[in-house]
C-alpha cells in the first residue's frame, strides 16, 4: 500500500518558499517538485504563479547564479553553460543575459589555466595525440573549439 504525504496548496507553497528561498531554482526543477508532491496541474500553476509574484522564483536570476557557480567551480565553458540551461527551459534572453555575468579576462585566463594544468597531466608522447586529448578534455568541458586550439596550439610546440 502505497502512504504517501498529500500536501494542500498552502502547505506545498510554504514548502516551496522554502526550496526556492534555500537555493536559486528554474521553473523546471520546481515544477518536478511538485509533480513529486502529487499536486494537481492547476495547484502547480497556482503555486508557480505565487512563488514568481514574490520572487521566490526567477528564471534570470537563477541563470546568472547557475553561471557564475559552474563557471567559477567546475570551470564550465559557455557551450557547455548554455547546453545546461537550455535543458533546463531558460529562455534565449535569460542565458544571454547570464552569459555576461562572466568576465572576458577571467574567462581566457580560465581556459589557460586549464590548458597548461591538462597538458601536464597528459602523458603523451605524440605531439598530434596529446594536443588532441587536451582539446577532447576541454571541448567535453564546453569550451569554444576556436579558442581552445588557439590556446593548445600557442602552448604546445
Amino acid at each position: 500500500m502505497n502512504l504517501q504525504r498529500t500536501y494542500t496548496v498552502d502547505e506545498a507553497q510554504k514548502k516551496l518558499e522554502s526550496y526556492c528561498a534555500y537555493q536559486e531554482r528554474c521553473h523546471k526543477e520546481v515544477i518536478l517538485k511538485l509533480r513529486g508532491m502529487r499536486m494537481i496541474p492547476e495547484a502547480i500553476d497556482k503555486i508557480v504563479v505565487h512563488l514568481i509574484q514574490n520572487n521566490y522564483l526567477n528564471e534570470e536570476r537563477f541563470a546568472q547564479a547557475y553561471v557564475r557557480g559552474k563557471f567559477r567551480i567546475k570551470k564550465w565553458g559557455k557551450n557547455r553553460l548554455i547546453r545546461e540551461l537550455k535543458f533546463r527551459n531558460i529562455s534565449k534572453y535569460s542565458i544571454d543575459s547570464a552569459l555576461k555575468e562572466i568576465d572576458y579576462d577571467e574567462y581566457h585566463k580560465t581556459l589557460e589555466e586549464l590548458v597548461i594544468k591538462r597538458i601536464d597531466q597528459v602523458k603523451e608522447k605524440n605531439l598530434y595525440k596529446k594536443k588532441k586529448k587536451v582539446a577532447d578534455y576541454l571541448l567535453y568541458r564546453g569550451w569554444e573549439s576556436h579558442l581552445v586550439y588557439e590556446k593548445i596550439n600557442s602552448l604546445i610546440k
